[in-house]
């Protein structure tokens, strides 16, 4: 399944029109976060990870958990053209009765490993993942996608902590450093940084990559994966509202979904790849 560079741009870019058209549809949701992680994604899903849309629930395949479950549009959009489940269903996002909600949920939507949607819990979950598949002996590896702003919970580090101790070397988890959060900068609202410094602290293996370069990130993953007797997390420096000019670096765009003139600009910034 692992798509070559140019492969995987045009993915984005197509998963960054959809994030695009269900934000505008629903009127709700938020655009800043989930455009900036669309390479991360990307990679992780039409790369890297040993998974099948028509078995979702083998117990060999490795694991996603969105720890910043507010970007659940990306997650959407990927499995979507993935295979887990029609791009007609996009459209519903946020709508009533559609399994594609504001977060998102293991029990509605084929494809997602973990409920998530309150920050830091979701790498907790990863953690447990990961343990488990220690003690069971499988192979699988666990990936998990957390905000720097989500940093700013007490949670991340208690989980980051139990994943050294115990070794969890098939953990890896991606920081979507854009800078920004609903309030403000990481700086002006309670930084965590330096990030990388920090998690060196808890005796993590650290990376540092531009989040939008693909083979940057796949080095990146190559590396997590001959990584051995500790968890690897990979901080990766995006923009948030990447590919969208007036989105870009703009904290107003966390959770303010674009209306219909703001659409056609944005749609038109991101270029036609279908």
């Amino acid at each position: 399944m692992k798509k070559n560079i140019d492969e995987l741009k045009k993915i984005a870019s197509n998963i960054r029109k959809d994030i695009i058209k269900m934000l505008t549809k629903a009127g709700s949701g938020h655009p800043g976060g989930s455009l900036s992680a669309v390479e991360i994604l990307t990679t992780l899903y039409f790369y890297e990870m040993n998974i099948d849309p028509e078995n979702t629930r083998d117990l060999d395949r490795d694991r996603f958990v969105l720890s910043k479950g507010h970007a659940a549009p990306v997650l959407y959009s990927t499995l979507a053209r993935r295979g887990y489940f029609g791009l007609e269903e996009l459209k519903t996002l946020r709508k009533l009765g559609s399994m594609l909600q504001g977060h998102p949920n293991m029990n509605e939507v084929p494809g997602v490993d973990m409920s998530t949607g309150s920050l830091g819990q979701g790498i907790s979950a990863a953690v447990g993942m990961a343990l488990g598949g220690k003690i069971d002996k499988r192979n699988y590896r666990v990936y998990t996608l957390l905000g720097d702003g989500e940093l700013e919970e007490g949670e991340v580090w208690e989980a980051s902590m139990a994943a050294a101790h115990y070794k969890l070397d098939n953990l890896t988890a991606f920081i979507d450093a854009n800078g920004l959060q609903i309030d403000g900068t990481c700086e002006e609202v309670m930084s965590a940084y330096p990030i990388g410094e920090k998690f060196k602290a808890f005796r993590w293996h650290v990376i540092e990559v531009d989040g939008h370069d693909f083979e940057q990130i796949i080095d990146a993953i190559e590396e997590a994966k001959s990584t051995e007797g500790s968890p690897t997390v990979i901080i990766c420096k995006t923009i948030k509202g990447k590919g969208v000019s007036f989105m870009e670096n703009q904290v107003g765009w966390h959770g303010s979904a674009p209306n219909i003139d703001q659409c056609e600009r944005a749609l038109k910034d991101i270029g036609d790849e279908e």
